[in-house]
C-alpha cells in the first residue's frame, strides 16, 4: 500500500475525531493544555489501535462485528450527544458534567469515532497487508488533525460558546447517523 494511500485513508478516518474535538473546544473544554493533550491523545491512540485490533482478529470476528458497527458507532455517539443536548438546556449550577475530555464519556467517544478504523484492519488482514505502517500513520495524523480542530474551536469559542453545546449534541447524533445511514444502504 502506497504512502499516498494510506494518508488519504487517514485523514478520511480522522474527520469524526475532528469533528468531536472542534465541537470540545468550541463548547470550552479544550481551554488547558491537559484537556488539549487527552482529546489528541485517545482520538489518535484509538485510531491507531482500532485496525491493529481489526488486523488482529481478521476475518473471524469481520462478519460479525461488521453487521453491527454502525448500529455500536450511532449508540455511543447518541447517547453523548443527548446528553450533551440535555446539559445545554439546564441551568449552568445544575448541568451534569458532560465534559467529552474525561472518563466514560473520552472513551465511548474514542472507540465510536474508530470502528472504521477496525474495519480498515479487518480489510489489510484479508488483503494480506502490514498492519504497522497505516495504524501508525493513521494515529498521528488522527492525532495531529485533532490539535488542529482544538486550536480552530478553541477560536470559535468566544463567539458560539453558549449555543456550542446543544449544536454539539446535534453534530454528535449527525455523525451517528451518518454512520449508520451509510451502512444500511
Amino acid at each position: 500500500m502506497s504512502l499516498w494511500t494510506v494518508i488519504v485513508i487517514a485523514l478520511g478516518l480522522a474527520m469524526d475525531a475532528v469533528a468531536v474535538c472542534i465541537v470540545a473546544a468550541t463548547a470550552g473544554y479544550a481551554s488547558n493544555k491537559r484537556a488539549v493533550f487527552r482529546l489528541a491523545f485517545h482520538f489518535g491512540l484509538f485510531q491507531f489501535l482500532m485496525p491493529v485490533l481489526g488486523w488482529a482478529l481478521g476475518a473471524w470476528v469481520g462478519r460479525y462485528v461488521q453487521s453491527v458497527d454502525h448500529w455500536i458507532a450511532f449508540g455511543l455517539l447518541a447517547l453523548v450527544g443527548g446528553r450533551m443536548i440535555w446539559a445545554s438546556f439546564q441551568p449552568a449550577e445544575q448541568r451534569p458534567s458532560t465534559d467529552p475530555t474525561r472518563g466514560l464519556t473520552m472513551v465511548m467517544l474514542s472507540v465510536a469515532t474508530s470502528l472504521d478504523a477496525f474495519a480498515v484492519g479487518l480489510s489489510l488482514a484479508l488483503a494480506g497487508i502490514s498492519v504497522w505502517q497505516p495504524s501508525v500513520l493513521i494515529g498521528l495524523i488522527t492525532g495531529g488533525m485533532c490539535l488542529l480542530a482544538i486550536a480552530l474551536g478553541n477560536r470559535l469559542h468566544a463567539t458560539f460558546a453558549r449555543w456550542a453545546e446543544l449544536a454539539g449534541g446535534v453534530v454528535l447524533i449527525l455523525i451517528g447517523l451518518r454512520i449508520l445511514l451509510e451502512h444500511l444502504r
